[in-house]
């Protein structure tokens, strides 16, 4: 008996990996998060399958559920929203499974913020713009963040952010940003990246909050924060199409 845990994806039932499905479509047992895994996703299940909605449960009842299909000897498919190494709560259920003998595989996802990339139809990765990617959340009435992982020591870098669980929160990263990257920053904020109500804002560290407001978002939205989000067109080209640079796999014969 194995737990897998299965990286769901941003929300588009395609964007599940072939592996995933074929967990899903194997196991007898699918728990999933029903609160950002669309039904759509889990409906490779096996016909006769216990599919549960794990949301409005608690740790211990989803691990009761597992120790039931311990067991009866059945695979499980636990299935995570994006990929379950980010924010995936996955940590803790890790934790009991060990305690309890039970082999578990992890099963990478599609994560929300390259969804909101695809969306945009861009690269975050510009040569000589932004190399660098920080993934992040602010505290707001959940865990804690650790002493240093601050919006303050992040923005010194000026690199791209991701900053997730935070689209409440808005006016205090106007306060923290501002400062570094400036009131004209571009902004983007990506409710419910790849799913059918999709929603992409575009802004600047100065309007964005407005802008929320008036589409009435407030949970299930990524912010991307940093100069790679501008319309970029007289940076550099990468070197690894360059005729000139030559590398193991294209020698260059000039």
């Amino acid at each position: 008996m194995k737990v897998f845990f299965v990286g769901a994806g941003p929300g588009d039932p395609e964007l599940l990996t072939l592996k995933g499905a074929r967990i899903i479509g194997d196991c007898p047992v699918c728990l999933y998060a029903g609160s950002l895994v669309p039904e759509a996703v889990v409906a490779c299940a096996p016909e006769g399958a216990l599919v549960m909605d794990t949301a409005p449960m608690n740790l211990a009842q989803t691990h009761a559920e597992i120790l039931k299909a311990r067991d009866a000897g059945h695979d499980v498919a636990r299935v995570h929203s994006g990929d379950p190494s980010l924010y995936g709560a996955i940590a803790e259920q890790i934790r009991l499974l060990k305690r309890d003998g039970i082999d578990y595989e992890i099963i990478p996802g599609v994560p929300a913020y390259t969804a909101a990339a695809a969306a945009l139809g861009q690269e975050l990765t510009i040569p000589e713009v932004a190399q660098s990617i920080v993934l992040t959340r602010m505290s707001m009435k959940s865990t804690s963040m650790p002493a240093g992982e601050t919006l303050e020591n992040f923005a010194i870098s000026g690199t791209t952010l991701a900053i997730h669980l935070a689209v409440r929160n808005l006016r205090e990263i106007e306060r923290v940003l501002i400062p570094h990257y400036g009131e004209d920053c571009p902004v983007v904020v990506a409710y419910r990246a790849s799913w059918p109500d999709q929603v992409i804002l575009r802004g600047t560290l100065s309007d964005i909050r407005l802008k929320v407001r008036d589409a009435k978002i407030t949970r299930t939205a990524l912010i991307l924060v940093g100069p790679a989000l501008a319309d970029h067109t007289d940076f550099v080209d990468s070197a690894l199409y360059d005729p000139d640079f030559a590398h193991v796999l294209r020698v260059n014969k000039a």
